[in-house]
C-alpha cells in the first residue's frame, strides 16, 4: 500500500493540455474538421488527440455517426469543466501578460496639491502615457523614497530642506479667496470688499502645521493683528479648506497655483487684491530605486511641463521669506505686493 506522506508535492494524474483543447474545440463545434481549422491542426491531428483521450479515460466520449458526431454522457460532462478551466487559464494568462505591459508608478503628495492641481490634470498624462498605472498616495505621511515607499514626491517646502536633486515646480502665492456669494450684497449682509470686512466673517484655517501661510501671519502684516473674525472654523487638509470656501463657509487663505482654476470658471473670487509670496514651494523627487527608468522620467518631465504652464497664467512669484517666526509680520509686510 502506498501512503503519501503529509508535505509531499501532489501528483496531478491529468492527459495533457493538448489532448484537453483538442477535445473542448471538437465538443464545441461538433465537428473534427473544425476543431482542426480553428487550432490550425489536420483532422487527423485531432482525431488522434481525441482517440488518445478516450483511451486514457477507457471509455468514448463521441458518439460516432456516418456524418456527425454527438457527445456520450461522459463527454459532455468532460466538455463543462474543461470549457471551465480552459477559461479560466486564458484570463490568468491574459493578465499576467497585460501586467507585464503596465508600467507602474506611485505620487506621493500632500491632499490638496493631489486634489487641487495634480488630478485635474493627470488625464492629460495618462492620455499621453495609457500603459502607465498611475497610483496617488495624497497624505502627510512620511514616506522613504530610498526605500522605494513611492517613485516620485510631490512636497511643499523651502528649498534648504530638500537634498540638491529636488527640482522645483513652483513656488507659492498667497491671497484671499471666496465664493461669490460673499462678495455679493444681495448674498449677505456685509459684502466682502476690504480687510476690515473680515472682521464680519468666518476665517478657514489650516490647523495641521504644514508650513502654509495662516491667517494670523497675514493678519499681522496687514496691521490687522488685533482684528476679530467672526468665527473660525480648522481643518487638516487643504483642498477641505477650499472645500468650505467653495460652500460659501467663509473665507480661505488660496494657494494661487492650486485655486487659479477655480477662480478662473468662477467658483472663487479674490474679494480684495492682496498676495504674499513666501520662500516655500512645491518640489518634486523622484526615488533612487527608479532613476533612468523611461516611465518614471516621462512622469516627471510631465509635471515640470505642467508647472511652466500653470505659470504662463501669471508671472511666478518671487522667492519672499519664510513663513513662521516671532518676528514674521515685519518680515512678511516687506514681501507683500499689491496687485493694480
Amino acid at each position: 500500500m502506498h501512503v503519501r506522506r503529509r508535505g509531499t508535492m501532489k501528483r496531478f494524474t491529468l492527459p495533457p493540455l493538448d489532448l484537453i483543447q483538442g477535445f473542448e474545440a471538437a465538443a464545441r463545434t461538433l465537428s473534427f474538421t473544425k476543431a482542426a481549422e480553428e487550432l490550425n491542426l489536420t483532422q487527423s491531428a485531432i482525431s488522434r488527440q481525441i482517440r488518445a483521450l478516450e483511451d486514457s479515460l477507457g471509455l468514448p466520449l463521441f458518439e460516432r455517426h456516418t456524418r456527425a458526431l454527438s457527445l456520450t454522457s461522459e463527454g459532455r460532462r468532460l466538455q463543462r469543466t474543461a470549457e471551465e478551466i480552459l477559461n479560466l487559464l486564458q484570463e490568468t494568462t491574459d493578465r499576467i501578460r497585460a501586467d507585464r505591459r503596465i508600467k507602474h508608478l506611485t505620487v506621493t503628495t500632500t491632499a490638496g496639491f493631489a486634489t487641487l492641481w495634480l488630478i485635474p490634470r493627470l488625464k492629460r498624462f495618462t492620455a499621453l502615457h495609457p500603459d502607465v498605472d498611475v497610483r496617488i498616495s495624497a497624505n502627510y505621511n512620511m514616506v522613504s523614497l530610498e526605500r522605494g515607499d513611492a517613485d516620485v514626491a510631490v512636497r511643499y517646502s523651502k528649498a534648504g530642506t530638500f537634498p540638491p536633486e529636488a527640482e522645483r515646480l513652483f513656488g507659492e502665492e498667497v491671497t484671499p479667496v471666496c465664493s461669490p456669494s460673499l462678495v455679493d450684497p444681495q448674498r449677505t449682509e456685509r459684502p466682502v470688499r476690504s480687510l476690515r470686512d473680515l472682521e464680519a466673517h468666518t476665517l478657514l484655517h489650516m490647523d495641521s502645521g504644514q508650513g502654509i501661510l495662516d491667517w494670523d501671519t497675514w493678519l499681522v502684516a496687514e496691521g490687522l493683528g488685533d482684528l476679530k473674525p467672526a468665527a473660525a472654523l480648522r481643518f487638516d487638509n487643504y483642498d477641505q479648506i477650499i472645500q468650505a470656501a467653495l460652500g460659501g463657509h467663509g473665507i480661505a487663505l488660496g494657494i494661487q497655483r492650486l485655486v487659479q482654476h477655480l477662480l478662473d470658471e468662477g467658483s472663487l473670487v479674490v474679494p480684495f487684491n492682496r498676495s504674499m509670496v513666501s520662500q516655500r514651494a512645491y518640489y518634486v523627487l523622484r526615488s533612487p530605486l527608479v532613476r533612468n527608468v523611461a516611465h518614471v522620467d516621462a512622469f516627471v518631465t510631465w509635471l515640470r511641463t505642467e508647472a511652466e504652464a500653470s505659470i504662463a497664467f501669471g508671472q511666478e512669484p518671487p522667492a519672499g521669506v519664510q513663513m513662521g517666526g516671532k518676528d514674521e509680520g515685519a518680515r512678511v509686510a516687506s514681501a507683500r505686493k499689491r496687485r493694480s
